[in-house]
């Protein structure tokens, strides 16, 4: 790690959204562990988790185009405004709740799925603004690699403090401390000096930009196969997440703190990751790591899989972290360094959807495969998986590079042809 890592902090308005939001995760996360343990405290069934997951993440699959428009069409500032204060009043709803004690699983599922119609908003919204907060444009990667080690961070810190808090406090504390987290990221919003907005001119109505959104996508393969890419992870392998409930009450024989770690180790390797990627030096073969980092991620999955020793568990899946936390950050920064920015809000909700939106399609997937082959096969089968993507992308970039030296042979002999 050297001072190039926070490159991206000589930027005022991003030191204030990098402060505000790194707080707001925190709670995030407190709240996403406390939601899986209550659910699977009442249900004991790992295809409810599955479930959760498809109630929270859903609606950003229907949606985020939809959002993406929004962000392309609106100030993106006072969307990202009015998305936090949605996410504080769900999160306060939440919280009261669950502080009644009267409480279904229902009625926890319907608020999430508040919650993912809400980030069906947010996200592109908030992905879009970033580049707007950089004033040096060739830090917009080094700002999107800390934005993971951010997230990471939060996940290593917020599952820690609920497993605790859950033990001790309660799972409603969990939930009244993530509402209050809100203030924070509201606050570094209303301290931002943003250029001034100028509105433009929309010809097309938000159907006829959301078409032409798609039309930029299939007319620029790199994006194209990068989103792809992402979502085939997403469907298939992300979901393991959702199955770690089972591990720490069934393999390890623990309880919320033991789930808390799990999470938190996870968080570790990821943060590690993010670290990793903004260390690294301009021009980084970044399509290249991306690739290697797949693989990681599967070797991660398949070695905690079937893993009964406790500490070594942790090890595999803070490696497992280390991996996935590339297919997030490299995918972002590959389509936010790439995509036009009239374009940028529309093709980042497409991002959005093969993350968020595939993720909980995938839960189901997962959570049913678990009932069907054993919990600890199915994230084997998910790690496997991971490889053949991994593997998948080497190939696809090795065609690359032949087509490019293809072209550069034909253009040199067309240059011979052209003298002689």
């Amino acid at each position: 790690m050297n001072i190039t890592t926070f490159r991206a902090f000589k930027s005022r308005n991003y030191r204030l959204y990098f402060a505000g939001q790194s707080i707001s995760l925190i709670g995030t996360w407190m709240q996403k562990t406390a939601v899986s343990w209550v659910i699977y405290s009442l249900t004991h069934s790992t295809f409810m988790l599955g479930v959760s997951l498809f109630a929270s993440q859903f609606p950003s699959f229907l949606l985020s185009i939809f959002g993406g428009v929004v962000s392309d069409r609106y100030n993106r500032y006072r969307v990202l405004l009015s998305t936090q204060v949605a996410s504080m009043i769900q999160a306060t709803l939440l919280a009261v709740l669950i502080l009644l004690n009267h409480y279904e699983v229902w009625e926890i599922l319907t608020l999430s799925v508040l919650l993912g119609i809400i980030n069906a908003f947010d996200v592109p919204a908030r992905q879009s603004l970033v580049y707007e907060m950089i004033e040096d444009k060739e830090d917009l990667p080094n700002a999107l690699a800390l934005n993971s080690s951010m997230v990471n961070l939060s996940r290593l810190i917020g599952p820690a403090i609920a497993g605790f808090v859950l033990e001790t406090l309660g799972d409603g504390v969990c939930f009244v401390l993530n509402a209050v987290s809100f203030i924070a990221v509201l606050a570094s919003l209303l301290l931002m000096r943003l250029p001034k907005y100028i509105k433009t001119v929309h010809k097309k109505n938000a159907f006829g930009e959301l078409k032409e959104g798609l039309a930029y996508i299939r007319a620029t393969p790199s994006i194209g196969f990068v989103i792809v890419m992402l979502g085939l992870i997403s469907l298939f392998v992300l979901p393991f997440s959702t199955l770690i409930p089972y591990y720490a009450r069934e393999v390890f024989k623990g309880n919320a703190t033991t789930f808390g770690v799990i999470d938190s180790v996870i968080g570790l390797g990821a943060f590690s990751g993010a670290i990793f990627l903004a260390s690294l030096q301009t021009g980084s073969d970044l399509k290249r790591i991306l690739s290697i980092n797949t693989l990681v991620f599967g070797a991660g999955l398949i070695l905690f899989s079937h893993e009964q020793n406790y500490p070594l568990a942790l090890i595999f899946a803070t490696i497992a972290g280390f991996g996935m936390m590339s297919q997030i950050t490299i995918s972002n920064t590959l389509i936010q360094t790439t995509v036009e920015p009239a374009m940028r809000g529309r093709v980042i909700s497409f991002y959005a959807m093969a993350f968020f939106g595939l993720q909980p399609i995938g839960g189901l997937l997962v959570g049913g495969v678990s009932k069907w082959v054993g919990t600890q096969d199915t994230i084997l089968i998910e790690g496997c998986i991971a490889i053949l993507i991994g593997l998948l992308h080497m190939r696809y970039l090795r065609k690359e590079k032949l087509k490019q030296q293809h072209n550069v042979m034909a253009v040199e002999e067309h240059h011979v042809q052209a003298v002689g």
